[in-house]
């Protein structure tokens, strides 16, 4: 823990839950492949509240977590770096577009004088175009870690068949059996919970006769047991459990390093997410070991906050902060082992075997030699990859 009194933020890292979505993702519950959906008018109003939110958080000079430097009405793009997973529906990238109207809304001051004197402002009342970085499926494994990792599935593959989904299994009996008659032919196992999940809470957003219809007692089961059962897919005691934050973390500590610098001009980096990072991310800093309640999916427009802070004999330190969606009104401060806030140094020290920093290093960690851009790798002189290296094949 850093006692010393801080001069103020550096800077901020956040991972961004994506809003509600205006139709139900079907996941493979042996692979969790899926294809985004799309954002509803809800999700981007949720998102655009949480850029609000993030604008009242970090950019006004009076709040306590203001982010020293930053401007606070007119966006300077490189002191800004969005990054959002793409593909499908967008849902995910449309997000943080409306997550930036509400964190740099349109003002009048965004504008530009041309060389004959005219003064032109934006469009919209100024509306302000902060570039977002979108990565698609096909392009690197960094947003979407676990699909097409066969370490991953073989992990789906034991929770399927273990004790741990058998015994809650049976708890859910009770439920599933209550809810069939709702699902429209979808697969009642407790092994498709989030998918039964899923299509209960669009109907019940989304469906006014399915609203009137269905219990509220039945949406908050269907809760219960997606909690539990995404918890466990997404956390592990080892890593194969956890990708879906490992090829996140060097995104993280490139961008909360960069910030330590002189040089640097981004004060604040934004990862657009699905929800199983952050399951992933409180998993292993050990966050939910002392805020057990923040176990399970984090709702829409949630956000996830790494601040960099500096004190007064220049250390950097790392503090961990959750707003669950619109259930929360403000941050809440998690601890990371245990600790209110580590150092820069012990934040990597801590998390370093964990990351995967490169496609190459996924498909290793993933057993994964042909898919997502795997084939283009040489493992000739790979001994786990291709055991005729070592003469036992």
């Amino acid at each position: 823990m850093v006692n010393s009194a801080n001069a103020g933020l550096v800077g901020v890292v956040l991972l961004a839950r994506h809003g509600d979505r205006s139709g139900t993702v079907f996941q493979n519950y042996t692979t969790y492949d899926s294809t985004q959906g799309y954002l509803s008018a809800y999700g981007s109003s949720q998102e655009y509240n949480l850029g609000s939110f993030l604008r009242e958080t970090y950019l006004n000079p009076s709040s306590p977590s203001f982010i020293q430097g930053i401007n606070t009405d007119v966006a300077d793009v490189d002191q800004l770096y969005v990054r959002a997973d793409a593909g499908g529906g967008n849902v995910i990238l449309d997000s943080a577009y409306a997550l930036l109207q509400g964190l740099y809304p349109p003002t009048k001051e965004s504008k530009t004088t041309l060389a004959n004197g005219q003064t032109v402002t934006p469009p919209l009342g100024g509306y302000q175009y902060v570039p977002v970085q979108s990565l698609e499926f096909w392009q690197a494994p960094s947003l979407t870690s676990w699909m097409e990792c066969e370490y991953f599935q073989l992990h789906l593959g034991r929770l399927n068949s273990g004790v741990v989904f058998k015994d809650t299994a049976a708890d859910a009996a009770p439920f599933l059996q209550a809810v069939q008659p709702y699902l429209n032919g979808l697969n009642s196992s407790f092994l498709n919970m989030w998918n039964i999940y899923d299509y209960l809470n669009v109907q019940y957003t989304h469906n006014e006769t399915f609203y009137k219809s269905f219990p509220e007692t039945l949406m908050q089961q269907a809760r219960h047991f997606a909690n539990i059962h995404e918890q466990n897919v997404f956390t592990d005691s080892v890593q194969n459990g956890v990708v879906a934050i490992r090829t996140l973390w060097p995104e993280i500590f490139w961008s909360l390093g960069n910030m330590t610098l002189p040089s640097n001009k981004v004060k604040l980096a934004v990862q657009e997410v699905d929800y199983k990072p952050i399951i992933s991310l409180f998993n292993v800093t050990n966050a939910t070991v002392t805020n057990p309640e923040i176990s399970g999916i984090a709702d829409y427009a949630s956000a996830v906050a790494l601040e960099l802070s500096k004190n007064t004999s220049g250390e950097y330190s790392v503090a961990l902060k959750f707003k669950n969606g619109t259930n929360d009104n403000e941050f809440k401060s998690l601890k990371m082992f245990g600790q209110d806030s580590l150092t820069f140094p012990q934040l990597i020290q801590a998390l370093d075997w964990t990351t995967i920093n490169s496609t190459i290093n996924w498909c290793f960690s993933c057993n994964q030699t042909v898919l997502r851009g795997c084939s283009v790798f040489n493992y000739s002189n790979d001994p786990f990859l291709n055991p005729t290296v070592t003469g036992y094949a």
